[in-house]
């Protein structure tokens, strides 16, 4: 275009801005910012919009805002788009006083949209209710309502899921049934939101009910239904309703994604069924998703739950071979499973390995190896562990105490017993 002496307006650089922040390019993006300053067009404020989206997106909040300063030193004025990405931004900081702040200055201006402070409102509700601030977000909802702004389906899904997160669900239910009053439809996302929250009340029949109900609602649901279905069915301990589930995702065209499969696998083997776990690995593998460490974890789990410590060390190893390495849950499968069969050596082994590979045992490590020493006499090992955890600095549970003192109180050593005791209501103190 300049070779052939045609100046790209200020459309064509936001598309080459757009495009860099795409690929993560950013720098490139602010080197075109300043050629437009210095030889023009001038940077409008969608420009600076799409590179604050940039930095936004790469969690460099502080220059996203100092981009806010410069659009003022050039005199450009912020819309509400620049407000919104940047209210949105704080909250997921959890930087809710500044939102707040910003969220002011867009109240106070003259109005160009209610469409706009609406969005920007539903954007600050949900940050208080990831905060756990449910009063902030209601008093949000009610100036909505002073200021006879109309709430959209959106507003009313950010109400429902956050009533949920919150516990709070006769709140969710009755926004739900607003939604209804008010003529607006739910959409996937309030049914998602439904489903989630039923399964918390453990009402499995009522949740598959209103998963049935979406499609005959012209609403398909999506993975993010499924996976919510799937995973609580198992949870509650219905695997065999859970992968019907997975044949109907199947025969819908619906590819399950890998959090649905470990779902599964891992449903099947806290119930016993070990044969059915690794054939769901082998659909899993067969459709084309291999597994991850959470697969491994699981089928480890299900196996040393059986007593099987050969076979489950054996998965350890192939985990390996496949490029995935084991966790501290992992070792923490393997080491509570040795303890419990007694043989606390390969609980021992298995813990100089995990620091060996750079793997800190955590609090749950320390555990199951006091169980171990306990169950096999060894109080003076179990003692010296104790003493260990408890100057280690980890955060000990009553878990630990529980397991001393009650182990001291059957051989009769009730002083100890007490000491340790007193110990543990020191430290929560």
């Amino acid at each position: 275009m300049l070779q052939n002496f045609l100046v790209p307006d200020v459309l064509t650089h936001n598309y080459l801005v757009n495009g860099f922040c795409k690929s993560g390019d950013l720098e490139t993006a602010k080197w075109i910012i300043i050629d437009m300053l210095c030889r023009g067009p001038s940077p409008n404020c969608a420009t600076y919009n799409t590179l604050m989206v940039g930095y936004c997106a790469s969690n460099d909040l502080d220059k996203a805002l100092d981009l806010l300063s410069t659009m003022s030193t050039c005199a450009i004025r912020p819309n509400r788009v620049t407000c919104n990405i940047l209210v949105h931004a704080l909250c997921n900081k959890g930087l809710l006083g500044e939102a707040t702040k910003l969220l002011g200055e867009i109240l106070e201006d003259k109005p160009e949209s209610k469409t706009a402070n609406l969005i920007t409102s539903t954007i600050l509700m949900n940050g208080y209710f990831k905060n756990g601030d449910i009063s902030s977000a209601l008093a949000i909802w009610e100036e909505i309502s002073k200021g006879h702004r109309t709430r959209d389906v959106v507003a009313y899904n950010v109400m429902i899921h956050g009533a949920g997160l919150s516990l709070h669900h006769s709140l969710a239910y009755r926004f739900v049934c607003e939604m209804y009053k008010k003529g607006l439809m739910p959409d996937v996302f309030t049914y998602n939101a439904l489903l989630s929250l039923l399964f918390k009340e453990k009402k499995t029949t009522e949740a598959c009910y209103i998963h049935g109900v979406m499609s005959k609602m012209g609403v398909p649901p999506n993975i993010i239904s499924y996976r919510v279905l799937i995973q609580g069915l198992c949870i509650n301990g219905d695997v065999d309703l859970a992968k019907e589930y997975l044949h109907i995702m199947l025969e819908d065209s619906v590819l399950p994604d890998i959090y649905i499969w470990n779902s599964l696998i891992d449903g099947y083997g806290r119930h016993g069924d070990v044969q059915q776990a690794f054939y769901i690995r082998d659909q899993m593998v067969a459709s084309g998703i291999f597994p991850n460490i959470f697969t491994y974890n699981a089928l480890i789990n299900a196996i040393a739950r059986e007593g099987k410590l050969v076979e489950a060390h054996n998965l350890k190893t192939e985990m390996i071979f496949h490029g995935v390495y084991p966790d501290v849950v992992t070792y923490n499968i393997l080491i509570g499973a040795a303890c419990r069969l007694r043989h606390v050596h390969i609980g021992l082994l298995l813990h100089d390995e995990m620091l060996k590979k750079g793997c800190h045992p955590d609090i749950i490590t320390y555990t199951q190896l006091l169980k171990g020493f306990c169950l096999i006499g060894k109080v003076i090992n179990a003692e010296i562990l104790f003493d260990q955890m408890i100057s280690s600095g980890l955060m000990i549970d009553h878990v630990p105490f529980q397991i001393i003192i009650k182990k001291h109180w059957r051989m009769g050593e009730l002083d100890k017993a007490f000491e340790n005791y007193q110990i543990w209501l020191r430290r929560d103190k």
